[in-house]
């Protein structure tokens, strides 16, 4: 509990508080003696409520809030922003749709002062939030989290500096389907609660806040561990359905799937523990049995997958994996679930320092420099060898061709400088048996200057030479390919 204490002032009968933690900063003003010490003011409200994001769930509670109350507006990314102030926002669901065109913009400053922030955006894009609000932070204003994840409230208090969170939990399932279209199909409650487990005035008053609305809100007095508790139930389905690309049904009609669910559940738990916050043994069952009656649904990662955005991952079982680290505490089924689903889900790595070997392949492939040092040492090569006025060390091209698996008749390759201004086409024999690509000089990436990080040099073509800086990306065709040269791709009969 809060750390209260209380002082009769004059002959006011008023009284000075000072919260060390659970302060309700909301419906507090400053006594004046000292920054610590606020007076209750009976009359305050929290008028102006500031909405961040307006994605499943940012948007679902953010419209049903603007529904019938003026004083609720939404800052937005740019793309969000111009389908709002286009079409408004609209909320649709198998009982009814409706649409709220609340005041939004992409700058926290071009709107009311809050006196509520409710935070809907992703746990990964905390950090770009806690820049976009701190303008409008004033020490009256309290921060409500919808995030999933365990370190949310601890970020915005390390960064705010004074106790102005309110930990809560969000229970929904819908979609967004385009920018301001949201889709609704299952739940649609939240749970709040103080860090410390007080009931404090500022706590009622957001309960009274959703409650008007229409949104169930229960208040907890253990707003962490009710968000442990759904973490747990996050680490298990979240990455499984992107894993078996399929509803949680399919998990749970599996028997083989229980030992699972357990060994990650206890994983999860044991973290819980270690960090105070212990949840019930029989936890795994809990999650099995809370997952019966939305058996249909697909998760929120596995939607993201879908889509083509950026999971949460390291913000759940990535979460698990590094805190397990930091105290001693074996994760291995949350470390593959993490590790399996960045596989799945990030995108391959391109730009500055990678090389692609794309087209007449089976299947696409690039490199940087660290796993071209790693393939077989006998096509690596000191360049200056095969051309004494050059450093630096190479890969023959046949050892690199040789790892995608060329499509049939491809006969070509062509070398393209990552900027697309010059190309140059072999055949596919003359790569293989004059073509290298240089991408160290003295122990490090080839540099720019020197025509890196990859530059192919083929040494013995004699007046066919192909020179090419800056190689991006490796191009297998079949028959001739671009070459920006004055000369063409010759025939292979001419090679020698």
């Amino acid at each position: 509990m809060a750390d209260v204490q209380t002082k009769k002032r004059g002959k006011t009968n008023e009284t000075d508080c000072c919260f060390r933690h659970g302060s309700s900063l909301l419906l507090l003003t400053v006594c004046g003696q000292c920054s610590d010490h606020f007076r209750i003011d009976k009359g305050g409200v929290m008028k102006n409520i500031l909405v961040v994001g307006a994605g499943s769930v940012g948007g679902f509670f953010g419209a049903h809030l603007a529904k019938n109350n003026p004083n609720v507006s939404f800052l937005l990314r740019p793309t969000t922003l111009a389908a709002v102030k286009q079409q408004g926002l609209t909320i649709r669901t198998a009982g009814g749709s409706f649409t709220v065109n609340p005041p939004a913009s992409a700058n926290a400053g071009d709107l009311p002062k809050p006196d509520l922030i409710i935070l809907g955006v992703k746990a990964f894009n905390l950090d770009e939030v806690m820049d976009q609000i701190a303008p409008v932070v004033t020490n009256k204003t309290v921060i409500l989290t919808l995030q999933n994840g365990i370190d949310t409230e601890d970020r915005l208090l390390e960064r705010f500096q004074r106790d102005c969170v309110v930990g809560g939990v969000a229970y929904i399932y819908s979609k967004i389907v385009t920018p301001g279209v949201i889709d609704h199909y299952k739940k649609g409650a939240v749970a709040i609660g103080e860090l410390m487990g007080n009931e404090s005035p500022r706590l009622l008053a957001i309960k009274e806040i959703f409650s008007a609305a229409g949104i169930p809100c229960h208040l907890s007095k253990d707003i962490r561990r009710s968000k442990w508790e759904k973490m747990c139930w996050n680490c298990v389905f979240n990455p499984v359905t992107v894993l078996i690309d399929d509803h949680v049904a399919r998990a749970l009609d599996h028997p083989e799937m229980m030992g699972v669910i357990r060994q990650i559940v206890g994983e999860v738990a044991a973290v819980s523990a270690a960090m105070k916050v212990p949840l019930p043994l029989d936890m795994p069952e809990r999650v099995v049995k809370a997952t019966q009656e939305i058996r249909d649904i697909h998760t929120s990662m596995y939607d993201d997958w879908k889509a083509k955005r950026p999971t949460e991952i390291d913000y759940l079982n990535g979460f698990i994996v590094k805190k397990g680290r930091e105290l001693g505490i074996p994760t291995p089924v949350n470390e593959a679930l993490t590790a399996m689903i960045k596989t799945m889900t990030e995108k391959e790595p391109a730009g500055p320092g990678r090389v692609r070997i794309e087209g007449a392949v089976v299947q696409p492939v690039s490199f940087d420099r660290a796993a071209i040092s790693k393939l077989p040492e006998e096509h690596h090569l000191d360049v200056s060898t095969v051309m004494p006025s050059m450093k630096g060390r190479g890969i023959r091209l046949k050892g690199l061709l040789d790892i995608p698996s060329l499509a049939i008749e491809a006969d070509h390759v062509a070398f393209h400088a990552a900027d697309g201004k010059y190309s140059a086409c072999l055949t596919l024999q003359q790569a293989q048996e004059f073509g290298i690509l240089v991408y160290e000089l003295d122990g490090a990436a080839l540099p720019d200057a020197k025509g890196g990080p990859f530059r192919l040099v083929t040494p013995g073509l004699g007046d066919l030479c192909a020179n090419v800086k800056g190689v991006g990306r490796i191009e297998v065709t079949k028959g001739p390919g671009r070459d920006t040269r004055e000369t063409t791709c010759p025939p292979e009969n001419q090679v020698g």
